[in-house]
């Protein structure tokens, strides 16, 4: 007989903004969020019988999450995340776990005329600062923080050589390449027993996300890099040490190749090797090099 083994749901891509008005300086500053709610629990017969005494509408999460980002900081998104799970938690004895996924996008203060503008952003990247935040009835609320689309590009000081040749290999050795990707590092916290210890942690959460960035950035820019799965390995280990309430790294980088055009088809034009100054960016196929190092 057939029977329900999993289930959950929720509210998908809720969009929030916030701003925070200092009237004695006239400076705002402003945060916008991307949110996501998936909730599990005793919601069976919502699926096996119709009965939907069982179900916290989907709007209603929508709404809790606009209730909570005016009652509570929304900044650090670890502790936004965590709060809003835990309210699924506490207030719902049917449901016995929240999953919230929080993705901040970047606003940067504008710079007019050589000074910060009081109220004027500008986006300057893709780049986001996601968390998921998960709270379970009776075994705590975990977190995992994120840097994700940061787009890193080294014109020199990477090589990829030595690697298994066979008879299904046509790729050449190098000794120097442009290395691309678009970073995906994401950090495993130590589970926290209530919502009061992710509140006491607050300060921990933005410099562990300023450390991974300047980690991550620092390793690509400055490693003579033998391999992208080395250089990842280094920077797991880095941010390990850096961030001793951290249980686990672990990145994710596509390999975004730019390919040496042969021009000697014109009047003998050299492009390649040493002489190579022209490429096409590929979009697809591409490398994708994943690992985690734990504790």
């Amino acid at each position: 007989m057939p029977q329900l083994t999993a289930a959950r749901y929720g509210k998908d891509n809720i969009r929030v903004y916030k701003v925070h008005k200092d009237e004695m300086t006239g400076t705002q500053d402003v945060v916008e969020l991307t949110v996501g709610v998936l909730l599990q629990g005793d919601i069976e017969t919502s699926y096996t019988q119709a009965d939907n005494s069982v179900v916290v509408a989907t709007d209603s999460m929508k709404q809790t999450v606009y209730i909570m980002a005016k009652q509570h900081p929304v900044n650090p998104p670890e502790l936004f995340g965590a709060i809003v799970a835990n309210h699924f938690v506490e207030t719902y004895k049917h449901i016995h776990t929240a999953q919230v996924k929080v993705k901040q996008h970047r606003w940067t203060r504008m710079t007019v005329e050589g000074k910060p503008h009081p109220h004027s952003f500008m986006r300057d990247g893709s780049e986001t600062r996601n968390v998921e935040a998960e709270a379970n009835r009776g075994k705590g609320i975990t977190i995992r923080s994120a840097i994700a689309g940061l787009l890193v590009l080294k014109s020199t000081g990477s090589a990829f050589h030595g690697f298994l040749r066979d008879e299904y290999t046509l790729l050449e050795e190098v000794q120097d390449r442009i290395l691309s990707t678009e970073v995906d590092c994401g950090w495993n916290w130590n589970t926290y027993k209530a919502l009061e210890d992710v509140e006491a942690s607050v300060p921990k959460f933005d410099q562990a996300w300023t450390t991974a960035r300047e980690i991550t950035m620092r390793l690509f820019a400055k490693e003579e890099s033998p391999s992208v799965q080395n250089t990842m390995y280094k920077m797991c280990e880095e941010i390990l040490n850096a961030v001793p309430d951290v249980q686990a790294v672990d990145y994710s980088l596509p390999n975004k190749h730019y390919f040496e055009i042969d021009l000697s088809w014109h009047k003998g034009l050299n492009n390649t090797g040493e002489n190579a100054e022209v490429y096409a960016p590929q979009s697809d196929p591409n490398g994708l090099i994943q690992c985690t190092v734990s504790r």
